[in-house]
């Protein structure tokens, strides 16, 4: 068994990425199946075997691993089609779930409507019981209130229960004993516990991510065994890994048991993935962007790391769990164009998807979609889509274009193509914008690596408004997270609460807690054979100053908590707290306030080796097609252009703007503004005319 499958179930496409010591990497593409998206995974691994010359047993049998993104999570709670869910909780707090943190998120929109909760009032049911703050009872759990609402539940045909009890993340005794009694009434229902999804303090945010772990894990657990199965059937006897949202993967039954932390497990492998390709040029800061067929996904990775956050939304429900700071909008090759009501073009978030797809596939779409624009823009050549596996029609493009679009609007067909082109790069432009900018970071200081079958062929003109000089365009960007997936490593997180005063704190209570989670960690990396030496473990603290509203998490190093080093400890605080707000209040000595431990275990798994190519030598012109009429953003006009076989670029090749670089997967195009070089994985490196200095040294010397 010497074969690694990285799988990223996209709601277009699905996408492979397969590795074996001493070959190329191997790119596969097939269309998705989203009724079962297992349906799509088994076609993909036949098409493997029927290019490697294997049946599908025998590939299965020479897979050592494979690693699987999965948006069954993520579908569920954007379609609000989980499991019919009952919440136990605390008498008298039932409705926090929908009360939510009684901040109007639209504050002056008078119009404007919660979120349905995905629990209804009458499932949600309060039980006598209660502990204070310190985890001390007040009053003794009433096991009959808890029988009660389980009599409802099974009149109700309950799929999934959550349970979350105030203060339940200083003692979880009062959860242990609902939890067990459900487990023994209700055994077939899915459980989450709050005290094992997340125990930590902020009830709505505990209460919120439980009942989403809850409402998710049918799906998810129903998807799992009928892949392991699957692949079971047909010989498989490899390890398979699922990715996380915090962008580490885990084995299925952790998966299993912990369905929230996989509600943004698509996108997450995207920006490792990055990381690794700028590295090859000497920087360890990049921003990350991925356009498929219908969402565009931008992060940001910094000092080596991807941002992290402890905190976010998925269709308005919050989630408390880490996750990558990714923000992604309906932005992508099947993206829908429509004119709104004061007669401006618009373009998705609705999208053509995979059934019935753009206009040009042919499957029955009558909407515009961008992937439309781009044929008739002359980005795509309708006879090599896919490597020709999917031919386009123009025509059919262009008259939807034209009925829907450039009609109503008086424009020529091109025109309105390359109106809609335009309004899509300045929607993902502001969606770099809001994980840079809104960060606190300035997008032309990071190379922007970029992603997804659509994504190169918007790159530049999104580069061009945000003044990016640089972007890198893997050989691999279509399957750009299947390969990242096989980049990851082993990865879990962990939280306790202790709250108290940074200057009164307890450091032996607080070691121990650093102890416990340090254990917890070791004992679930030793279950997934993990030796020591490939152990790794981190700590972060949240804090904040006494009586602010929120907190802010910053990495400590274990030497600081075990050494009671407050003042060091107070001066990282600072430091961020300057460098998210602006502000520190250092000077004024304001208290800190210690609010979670948070500590993250990670296994460190066998990453693919990838060979360098020997330099080639400047001349591209082996790789020359020949040439199309091209749209010309900054002329505003067509032009004729050369094409080039994106295959048969070479290690050190230079191709000046305008161009095109087909591969089977994407197309690169370079508009007037921007050069590109190969490098020595085979990458496009582009680089804004007379930005030459922002290259690495070794591009720079093959340019003199």
């Amino acid at each position: 068994m010497t074969l690694r499958i990285g799988i990223d179930v996209g709601g277009t496409f699905t996408d492979f990425l397969v590795t074996r010591p001493g070959e190329a990497p191997r790119v596969y593409k097939v269309l998705s199946t989203p009724a079962d998206p297992s349906i799509g995974l088994i076609h993909g691994l036949t098409e493997i075997g029927d290019g490697m010359g294997l049946s599908l047993g025998e590939l299965c049998q020479s897979v050592e691993t494979i690693v699987h993104g999965t948006t069954i999570t993520t579908n569920t709670v954007l379609t609000l089609t989980g499991a019919k869910t009952g919440l136990l909780t605390t008498e008298g707090v039932r409705d926090a779930l929908e009360m939510r943190r009684g901040i109007r998120e639209e504050r002056y929109n008078n119009r404007f409507v919660n979120a349905p909760p995905l629990v209804p009032r009458y499932l949600r049911r309060g039980v006598r019981g209660r502990l204070d703050y310190r985890g001390e009872t007040v009053g003794p759990l009433h096991v009959e209130d808890v029988r009660e609402a389980i009599r409802l539940f099974k009149d109700e045909r309950i799929e999934a229960v959550a349970v979350c009890f105030m203060n339940s993340f200083a003692n979880s005794e009062h959860e242990r004993q609902a939890a067990e009694i459900v487990r023994v009434e209700l055994p077939d229902a899915e459980l989450a516990v709050s005290s094992d999804v997340l125990p930590s303090i902020r009830f709505y945010d505990r209460v919120s991510t439980t009942v989403l772990s809850a409402y998710v894990g049918p799906k998810l657990r129903a998807y799992l065994d009928r892949l392991i199965a699957r692949l079971a059937e047909y010989g498989f006897g490899g390890v398979l890994l699922i990715m996380q949202s915090n962008g580490g993967v885990m084995f299925p039954e952790v998966a299993g048991r912990s369905p929230a932390l996989t509600l943004l497990s698509g996108p997450a492998a995207g920006p490792g993935a990055g990381l690794g390709y700028v590295r090859l040029h000497g920087r360890n800061d990049c921003i990350t962007v991925d356009m498929g067929g219908t969402s565009f996904d931008a992060a940001l990775v910094r000092d080596g790391a991807p941002l992290v956050v402890t905190e976010g939304e998925i269709n308005r429900y919050r989630i408390a769990l880490p996750m990558l700071d990714i923000v992604t909008i309906g932005a992508g090759g099947g993206s829908i164009a429509w004119i709104d009501e004061g007669g401006l073009l618009r373009m998705g978030p609705q999208s053509a998807g995979a059934e019935p797809g753009p206009v040009c596939y042919g499957k029955g779409g009558t909407q515009p979609a961008c992937t439309d624009a781009d044929l008739v823009l002359g980005y795509l050549d309708p006879d090599f889509f896919a490597g020709g596996r999917i031919p386009l029609q123009r025509d059919l493009a262009a008259e939807a274009i034209e009925r829907q679009i450039a009609r109503p609007l008086r424009l020529s067909v091109e025109e309105a193509a390359a109106g809609m082109y335009q309004v899509i790069n300045t929607n993902m432009a502001q969606g770099v914008r809001e994980v840079s900018v809104k960060r606190g970071y300035d997008p032309r200081e990071f190379p922007m690596v970029v992603a997804g079958g659509a994504g190169p062929v918007h790159a530049c003109m999104i580069c061009l408004e945000l003044e990016i000089p640089l972007l890198i365009v893997p050989r691999e960007s279509s399957i750009f997270c299947a390969a990242g997936m096989l980049m990851s490593d082993l990865q879990h997180d962990f939280v306790r609460s202790v709250v108290g005063r940074l200057d009164q704190i307890d450091w032996t209570y607080l070691n121990a807690v650093v102890d416990e989670l340090t254990g917890e960690g070791k004992r679930l990396l030793a279950q997934e054979h993990i030796p020591e030496e490939r152990q790794r473990f981190s700590l972060n603290l949240d804090c904040r100053y006494v009586k602010q509203y929120h907190e802010v998490s910053f990495p400590v190093a274990l030497e600081a908590v075990r050494g009671a080093a407050a003042a060091a400890i107070a001066d990282a605080f600072h430091a961020e707290h300057r460098r998210m707000y602006g502000y520190s209040l250092e000077q004024e000595t304001a208290p800190i306030e210690l609010i979670n431990v948070r500590l993250r275990a990670v296994g460190l798994t066998d990453k693919p080796a990838y060979e360098e190519e020997p330099y080639a030598g400047r001349d591209a012109e082996a790789a020359l097609k020949g040439e199309r009429a091209m749209y010309v953003p900054e002329a505003r006009a067509m032009r004729r252009v050369p094409v080039f076989d994106g295959h048969k670029t070479r290690h050190g090749n230079y191709i000046g703007g305008p161009a095109l670089i087909e591969q089977v997967n994407t197309t690169v195009v370079l508009t007037d503004s921007y050069d590109c070089l190969c490098d020595q994985r085979g990458s496009f490196v582009v680089f804004l005319k007379g930005h030459e200095a922002r290259l690495a040294p070794a591009l720079r010397e093959m340019l003199s």
